[in-house]
C-alpha cells in the first residue's frame, strides 16, 4: 500500500505526460505524419509559428516542460517494469520476468541489477527447458545459458565489484557450462571483496579441483573449516578435502 501511494503521489504531471506519450504512439501507429503530430502539439501547448523573441522564448519554455514531463513518465514506466519483474520472480515465473526485464532495460540500459536478474532468470529457464520431442536437442537450454552468461558479464562490466554477478558467473561456469577455468578469476576477485563468502569458496575450490589444482583446493577447504560456524558446512568441506586428497594421491 505504501508503494502504491508513492506512485500515485507523483502527481498529475506524470499522468498527463503518460497520456501525451500514448497519444503520440497512437498517431504514429495509425500512419499519421510528423506534421500531424506537430500540429497536435501546437494545439495542446497553444504555440504556433512563434516569430518574436518573446514568442520564441515562450515556445521553448513550453516544449522544454513537455519533454521533462515525458521523461518523468518514461522513467516511471521503467520502474513499473522493474517491479513487475520482481513480482514474477517471487512467483517463480521466470519467463515472464525475462520479458518484463527486457522492457525495463529499454528505459535503464546501464542498470547492473537488471542484468543480474536477467542472468538469474535465464539460468532458471535453462533448467526448465526440456526436450519434449525427445530428439536430443539442447539448443534452447544452451541459448538460455548463453543469455545468462552475457547478462552476468554485462552486470560486472557496469559494476566490477558486483558480488552477486561475480558469484553467478562462477556457478554458471563450474556447474552449467563445464568451464571451471573461466570461473576462477571471477571467484578470486569476489573473495577479495567479500573475504568470508563461504559459498564462493566452495565453488572456487570445486573449480580448482576440476582444473587439477589440488593444493589450492585443499587450502581453500582448510580455510572454510577454520572460519565456518556451521557444522554442516564444516563437514561438507572436510568430506570434499578428503576427496581432493584422494584424487591428488591417485594422480
Amino acid at each position: 500500500m505504501k508503494m502504491k501511494s508513492r506512485f500515485f503521489n507523483s502527481g498529475k504531471v506524470i499522468v498527463l505526460a503518460a497520456f501525451a506519450v500514448l497519444s503520440c504512439v497512437s498517431f504514429i501507429s495509425c500512419g499519421k505524419s510528423n506534421k500531424t503530430i506537430i500540429r497536435m502539439q501546437h494545439l495542446e501547448e497553444g504555440v504556433s509559428n512563434p516569430t518574436t523573441i518573446e514568442e520564441l522564448k515562450d515556445a521553448i519554455s513550453k516544449y522544454d516542460e513537455r519533454v521533462r514531463d515525458i521523461q518523468i513518465a518514461q522513467g516511471q514506466i521503467g520502474i513499473w517494469y522493474k517491479i513487475l519483474a520482481a513480482r514474477y520472480i517471487e512467483k517463480e515465473m521466470y519467463g515472464e520476468a525475462l520479458k518484463a526485464l527486457e522492457k525495463a532495460l529499454e528505459y535503464y540500459p546501464d542498470n547492473q541489477n537488471l542484468y543480474y536478474y536477467v542472468g538469474l532468470c535465464a539460468g532458471y529457464m535453462a533448467h526448465k527447458s526440456m526436450d519434449f520431442e525427445a530428439e536430443g536437442r539442447t539448443e534452447k537450454r544452451m541459448n538460455y545459458l548463453k543469455l545468462s552468461e552475457e547478462a552476468y558479464r554485462r552486470a560486472v562490466t557496469i559494476e566490477p565489484r558486483y558480488v552477486r554477478a561475480l558469484f553467478g558467473l562462477g556457478v554458471l561456469y563450474v556447474f552449467e557450462l563445464n568451464q571451471p577455468e573461466n570461473a576462477v578469476p571471477y571467484l578470486e576477485k569476489l573473495l577479495t571483496i567479500d573475504t568470508k563468502h563461504i559459498d564462493a569458496m566452495f565453488v572456487l575450490a570445486r573449480a580448482y579441483y576440476e582444473n587439477f589444482d589440488f593444493d589450492k583446493a585443499v587450502d581453500l577447504y582448510d580455510k572454510i573449516i577454520s572460519i565456518t560456524k556451521s557444522p554442516e558446512r564444516k563437514a561438507e568441506a572436510e568430506a570434499n578435502k578428503k576427496q581432493v586428497l584422494g584424487a591428488a594421491y591417485e594422480g
